[in-house]
């Protein structure tokens, strides 16, 4: 599905930033989601991710992800979500979107 083009103000407007995992655990509402704390350089986070059944929280603690930082919050199944990680779907997989080698929480990514 191709979706429309954007401006490079629209780009502009995403905070992307690389974030490292302090915490996981199960959502205890929902099945396909799991509760990330993270560490975004400034300060931490929650986020929501529906990625419960692709990754165990060991295996998510320290990892390096990139989030959508300046993402609306919202409130899924009762829990806080403060911005959104990127990930890719390889067929029914996710597949988590990571820096190539470790950068400080809070690089800005461009």
């Amino acid at each position: 599905m191709t979706k429309p083009e954007i401006t490079y103000g629209d780009f502009e407007k995403l905070d992307l930033r690389v974030a490292t995992v302090v915490s996981a655990r199960p959502h205890p509402n929902a099945d396909k989601l799991m509760l990330l704390e993270i560490d975004v350089g400034e300060r931490r986070k929650q986020i929501v991710a529906g990625i419960r059944q692709h990754y165990l929280p060991e295996q998510l603690v320290g990892r390096q992800i990139i989030v959508v930082n300046n993402l609306q919050e919202v409130v899924l199944r009762g829990e806080e979500s403060q911005g959104m990680l990127l990930a890719a779907t390889d067929g029914d997989q996710i597949v988590l979107v990571q820096p190539e080698r470790p950068c400080p929480p809070g690089s800005v990514v461009k």
